[in-house]
């Protein structure tokens, strides 16, 4: 069993796990610093591995068809869990009613439950009766901080020296976020100090020691609460590279947060993550995804710095297609591009490495 800050968990994806709904599930199958992740909900791949039906590579986190047979098997062993947690992320972040079932099943065992939904789980009384009696403890990880703990912007930013790397998308729900941790892993392993900026709530869950949850935020703090994130990173851990996780992307009509990330964190450079199979924006038929090269303008326009590179999702795409459509990009686009989750980030990081000597 490995260290972690929360210990054991359950992670619930019902009818999610290997869709786009389920990216919180994912990021933890595949990496968290915040819980041992025991076992995944998901009765559509009960009895198979999460890591090899997320990524074709097996992890050892096994998926159950719900929480009594994930109780049955590992009741009595170092892996029973003490926490569930929602790995849901459907468009909306909103809490499928079924799953107030099984969150009272976890609440009736005893265990903690954390959620990074919309629909609050510490405003249901039923569910926090049950809590109280059982000493659980529920966090509801979007629910807005008081307004006297945020942070407005102050420029603070400017004194940060190190390379600012932020990672956007194209889309939203595309991998910015595992993107972002692939490549904070890869500059560690070459001997260089990387810091990850969190700013959703699945890079919370992971375990990422400096974030803020944008999209839980109101709006005049945002700008501030980057900031903060990023400064305080630089303050108490001085890396040499502090890589942003993205969130939405610029032209996304329901998450355009990238404007925010450009504009306080002020990255030095843009990893800009796609999924050259991807036409339309995620949740919304009809609205046509803009082009790359489109994409790439308005965003070295409006932040005044390159897009460096272009980090290739996979999703739709055989094993022997992601060269060539990496090749194809970099035709179109004149930027390298790399598929990290797929190959490794060691070419990727060797680029880098380049650019943060000349920084120096």
């Amino acid at each position: 069993m490995k260290n972690s800050i929360d210990g054991n968990a359950l992670v619930y994806c019902e009818g999610a796990f290997n869709t786009p709904n389920g990216k919180t599930a994912h990021g933890l199958v595949r990496f968290t610093e915040r819980y041992n992740v025991v076992g995944v909900l998901d009765s559509r791949y009960a009895g198979k591995d999460a890591g090899e039906v997320l990524d074709g590579k097996r992890n050892g986190i096994p998926v159950f068809s719900d929480l009594n047979s994930a109780v049955k098997v590992l009741e009595g062993s170092e892996d029973y869990p003490g926490s569930l947690v929602i790995g849901l992320a459907p468009d909306g972040g909103r809490l499928p009613a079924d799953a107030k079932e099984t969150i009272r099943a976890a609440l009736n065992l005893g265990w903690n439950v954390d959620s990074g939904l919309h629909d609050f789980l510490t405003n249901d009384k039923a569910l926090m009766a049950i809590a109280k009696e059982k000493g659980c403890r529920v966090r509801d990880v979007r629910k807005t901080p008081d307004r006297d703990k945020l942070h407005f912007f102050k420029g603070e930013i400017e004194s940060v020296p190190c390379l600012k790397l932020a990672i956007l998308g194209t889309d939203s729900a595309i991998g910015k976020r595992t993107t972002a941790w692939i490549l904070v892993h890869a500059f560690r392993k070459a001997g260089l100090k990387a810091e990850m900026v969190g700013t959703g709530q699945t890079g919370w869950m992971q375990g990422a020691k400096y974030s803020m949850i944008m999209d839980s935020c109101i709006n005049d703090f945002v700008s501030g609460e980057i900031e903060h994130a990023v400064v305080s990173a630089w303050k108490n851990e001085k890396p040499d590279v502090i890589v942003i996780e993205g969130q939405g992307s610029l032209m996304n009509p329901a998450y355009p947060g990238g404007f925010e990330i450009l504009a306080a964190g002020r990255p030095d450079y843009v990893v800009l993550q796609h999924a050259p199979k991807r036409l339309e924006y995620d949740g919304f038929p009809g609205y046509r995804l803009h082009s790359l090269p489109e994409q790439i303008h308005a965003l070295e326009v409006i932040s005044g710095k390159k897009v460096i590179a272009i980090t290739v999702n996979h999703e739709d795409m055989l094993p022997e297609e992601i060269k060539p459509a990496c090749k194809e990009i970099e035709a179109e686009t004149g930027i390298p591009a790399f598929d990290v989750l797929a190959h490794g980030a060691e070419p990727l990081v060797e680029l880098l490495k380049i650019k943060l000597k000349n920084h120096e």
